[in-house]
């Protein structure tokens, strides 16, 4: 496993984008990846075209956009607490992909075909009428099955073909907090997109999820797509991207489908990341960390939802409670680097979360 697995900081995404985002507005659609500015607002990207949400998720009876939790986690203060320092607090889920569609259960809920093109991960059921419920029935090509939750992003294309990650690709689930003894499991059903399809490039090389952009053998940290990128057969193009951690403790959702969660915040006068007063339930924080064969000349590359910069994604928590719990309370909580069993193999004395199987024992 990587070594590098500490939450960077940057800028936020700017607020004026997130409806946008969402599908409450639209912009201009012309050809190519160029960048357009107004008065109104920072720069977006061309090309791409957000339709506007027509209905809402059947977990939301009254169409609010809010999808309260039930119960709601109150009475908590971000924790400023120091705990014995560990290197790693964290674990892999190792999943593949299942299908691609232009659906989008969050967003787009109950509108197939409405979205641009996703990749699948995980849940193998997943499309514009998934729910709670109906995630929880499907399968899932996670390597442990108690992990039924739907990750999607925009699908990549290098010309007009899809390039598809091929084989069990990793999603690491770590503490973003500097009190990794805080971090408590998901909530069942809980669901967010995370970055922008309408950033602009300055927007994704600042936003707080950036951790070394799109990779391509010795190429890191590029806003675009490598223009160097080797011809072999051990290169592909990579990213890293890292989701907030913090949550509101009282709605699963929110109309911009962000405002619930938040990114970790500097603890004045400390180095310590703790979660925001407003925000201050600890969870995991999800990283991507994506590997698509592709290499060589990348001028064709592009993302459905546009150019390289507008990468973004989406997950939507169906995890079996029992053991994600396991898993989140053995390797971050605990303070150890975890494959997707919930075993460190430098700290063999403590075992595995899960059996051979990726199960509970």
């Amino acid at each position: 496993m990587p070594r590098r697995s500490r939450y960077l900081s940057g800028t936020l995404i700017a607020s004026a984008l997130l409806l946008t985002s969402v599908g409450l507005g639209t912009v201009a659609a012309n050809a190519g990846p160029t960048e357009t500015a107004d008065a109104t607002g920072p720069a977006v990207h061309a090309g791409h075209t957000m339709a506007v949400s027509t209905k809402s998720s059947p977990e939301d009876p009254d169409g609010d956009g809010y999808i309260p939790a039930n119960p709601p986690v109150t009475g908590v203060s971000p924790s400023t607490k120091e705990p014995p320092h560990r290197y790693f607090h964290e674990f892999q889920a190792n999943c593949s992909v299942t299908h691609t569609a232009p659906d989008d259960p969050i967003v787009y809920a109950q509108q197939p075909g409405k979205s641009h093109d996703h990749t699948f991960m995980g849940n193998r059921t997943t499309n514009a009428y998934s729910t709670t419920a109906s995630l929880d029935a499907g399968t899932t090509t996670c390597l442990a099955p108690g992990d039924r939750s739907g990750y999607w992003m925009p699908t990549m294309y290098n010309g007009d073909k899809p390039v598809l990650p091929v084989g069990p690709q990793v999603i690491y689930y770590k503490a973003g907090v500097t009190d990794y003894t805080s971090v408590r499991p998901f909530p069942k059903g809980l669901r967010y997109v995370v970055g922008n399809p309408m950033q602009s490039a300055t927007e994704f090389r600042n936003h707080k999820g950036f951790v070394e952009g799109w990779e391509c053998g010795d190429s890191f940290f590029n806003v675009d797509f490598p223009k160097n990128c080797p011809s072999r057969p051990d290169v592909q193009v990579n990213i890293r991207w890292q989701a907030p951690s913090c949550w509101d403790g009282r709605n699963l959702d929110t109309p911009d489908h962000k405002s619930h969660m938040a990114y970790p915040v500097v603890n004045p006068g400390t180095n310590n990341n703790i979660c925001p007063a407003d925000h201050p339930v600890a969870l995991p924080m999800i990283e991507f960390k994506m590997a698509f064969p592709v290499n060589g000349d990348l001028s064709k590359l592009r993302l459905a939802s546009g150019p390289s910069y507008s990468f973004h994604y989406d997950f939507f928590n169906a995890w079996d409670d029992r053991t994600l719990k396991a898993m989140v309370d053995h390797c971050i909580v605990g303070g150890l680097q975890c494959d997707a069993r919930g075993y460190d193999q430098t700290h063999p004395e403590a075992g595995a979360a899960l059996n051979d199987r990726y199960e509970l024992p």
